[in-house]
């Protein structure tokens, strides 16, 4: 009996070893990754943390463009920062998603905020509402994933015996990327259609 029951508690901490672990304020301060991929803890939110994410990206996109302003100058600090946050994000969603033993945890809101910077800048400069619209839309292609979003979705999904490494964390980044450019293609067919140019409002 005494055996057995060894046995049978040794399998449970096996389990436990392996089971997915919680997105939490712990989780978010134990290492810088988790910190970034975790969106500053904005993916710790309970509702919609992808939302969440992609909101604190809006608001740190303003803050960021408030910095760098508008230009030659502010588009050639816009690309070396969105490419070398692109490495940084696939480590830190590499990292977080092993240590959370979850190939895309919904926690993991680097990807939206990497992507919702891309789209605004590309729009840029653009008014509120304009960029208002670019969230929603940018929300709409992650959330809903139509066509080529679910094509890139599905591209790095974990296989059965495969742990969890770069080619998952590529995927977490891909499919917000091809999200993000749909939504920029949306965008420059609402501007063709008012007959403007990329510095207008979409909005009345």
């Amino acid at each position: 009996m005494t055996l057995y029951r060894y046995d049978t508690e040794d399998v449970q901490d096996v389990q436990e070893l392996n089971a997915p672990r919680r997105a939490n304020a712990h989780l978010l301060w134990s290492h810088p990754a988790h910190f970034i991929a975790l969106g500053a803890g904005s993916g710790l939110s309970p509702i919609a943390p992808g939302t969440v994410g992609t909101l604190w990206g809006w608001v740190s996109f303003a803050i960021l463009q408030s910095k760098f302003g508008f230009g030659p100058q502010a588009d050639l600090a816009w690309a070396g920062l969105l490419t070398v946050s692109w490495f940084v994000g696939w480590w830190a969603c590499t990292h977080t998603a092993c240590s959370m033993r979850v190939a895309d945890p919904g926690a993991v809101v680097w990807d939206e905020i990497w992507a919702i910077w891309l789209v605004l800048w590309m729009v840029s400069p653009m008014d509120w509402k304009g960029q208002l619209l670019a969230v929603v839309a940018f929300r709409v292609f992650d959330a809903l994933k139509p066509g080529p979003v679910r094509w890139a979705d599905q591209l790095f999904k974990l296989k059965r015996g495969q742990s969890i490494g770069w080619a998952q964390g590529l995927g977490i980044m891909f499919d917000d990327v091809v999200a993000a450019l749909c939504t920029l293609l949306l965008l420059a067919a609402a501007v063709a259609l008012r007959q403007g140019g990329v510095g207008v409002s979409l909005l009345p």
